[in-house]
């Protein structure tokens, strides 16, 4: 789950990590009041979730009430990339000598926090990677520890940004750090992260994305969750413990499966037989043929998804349920969209005899592959 980046601002002040001042709007009505205290110039960022925000427009400078009225105007349920923007956070403009990059990463190679750091801030940290590689530093953080003042040192060292901040720095890697564990993040960004003359810091934006599977033991996180802009098929899916990704816009095909891996080899083949996956659905284990047919409803109440292909594995899922609940589904659904099935392990025969005697569009094969060459005879592209 994904902050907006007001949410963002207000964790990191709750755990001192320093930010500008700054307001929150959803309203032209609300300005006056709600920027009364804060000092020009201010600079107005439309609140969604979408890169590039700034070249779109969405982050504009104002020196007086005026130019705020006017430009949250302009900004307020207009779109940006096909994100429609209910809020905008007014912050003071502020004053540094440099921007750098600071993240907290898990990374699955170490299976370890990570710090990550640049010198070179205010860009995504991927075109840094590609510009300058050598820009980035890592380093790993060993939970038995923490963070320790000699990883500030080496940030320090090998970045070549003044030693002077060195304290300033190590508060906020320890600040972020603790947020991270606390909430139980994936991810925790500053982009950028602002050096001031006086060697303190200043969090200028920010990014935090907290791991789904632990939002049950987050109630705060959880309040933020109706302010989020989702896609109304991922909250759908959450209603029954689903999780639907978006993938490649346009795409027309779809995958359901039980499990990432069986998930992913999916999508990987139909990929490398030059066909494109719009969105992708886990089950989970366990599924009964109630929660199989809502499933297929889910995915199939895409508009663009015209073929689906459903590979499941029965072990704690039996495969007559996913049969049956494949069956219920398409018998409601419009005609025009085709539905691939593989199943394999428990009840594999009672199930393809419900998909084979069902007269609806249903093509069951046998192996992952026969799926996706199922899905090409059909005309999928």
């Amino acid at each position: 789950m994904k902050f907006m980046e007001y949410q963002a601002r207000e964790t990191f002040a709750k755990y001192n990590i320093p930010v500008m001042n700054g307001v929150v709007i959803d309203s032209v009505s609300q300005v006056k009041e709600k920027i009364k205290d804060l000092k020009f110039p201010l600079v107005v960022k439309a609140q969604v979730q979408v890169g590039g925000r700034g070249k779109a427009g969405g982050i504009q400078f104002a020196d007086n009430v005026d130019d705020v009225i006017r430009i949250s105007d302009k900004l307020l349920f207009t779109e940006i990339k096909g994100h429609k923007i209910n809020k905008l956070m007014i912050v003071e403009k502020a004053n540094g000598i440099k921007e750098c990059y600071l993240s907290i990463i898990l990374d699955r190679q170490t299976k370890c926090p990570m710090i990550i750091f640049s010198a070179e801030g205010g860009i995504d940290i991927e075109e840094t990677a590609v510009k300058s590689p050598d820009s980035i530093i890592k380093v790993k953080i060993d939970p038995a520890i923490g963070v320790q003042g000699y990883m500030v040192q080496y940030i320090i060292n090998k970045s070549g940004i003044s030693k002077n901040i060195a304290p300033s720095l190590l508060e906020v890697i320890k600040q972020l750090y603790k947020l991270f564990l606390d909430y139980d993040a994936l991810l925790m960004e500053i982009n950028p992260l602002l050096i001031c003359e006086d060697n303190t810091l200043i969090a200028l934006d920010g990014k935090i994305d907290i791991d789904d599977s632990a939002l049950y033991r987050q109630p705060i996180v959880k309040e933020y969750r109706d302010e989020l802009q989702e896609e109304e098929l991922i909250l759908e899916a959450r209603k029954f413990r689903f999780l639907y990704i978006p993938i490649e816009e346009k795409g027309n095909i779809a995958v359901i499966s039980n499990g990432s891996g069986m998930l992913m080899s999916s999508i990987d083949l139909i990929s490398k037989a030059n066909m494109t996956v719009g969105a992708a659905l886990d089950l989970g284990g366990g599924a009964t043929a109630d929660r199989i047919k809502e499933a297929v409803r889910i995915v199939l109440s895409n508009e663009d998804i015209k073929y689906l292909y459903i590979n499941i594995f029965g072990g704690i899922t039996r495969c007559n349920e996913v049969a049956q609940g494949v069956k219920e589904a398409m018998e409601i659904q419009p005609k025009g969209k085709c539905v691939v099935v593989r199943l394999e392990g428990t009840n594999k025969e009672e199930g393809v005899n419900i998909l084979n005697s069902s007269n609806l569009d249903i093509v069951s094969v046998d192996g992952l592959v026969d799926g996706v060459k199922a899905l090409a005879e059909r005309g999928a592209v």
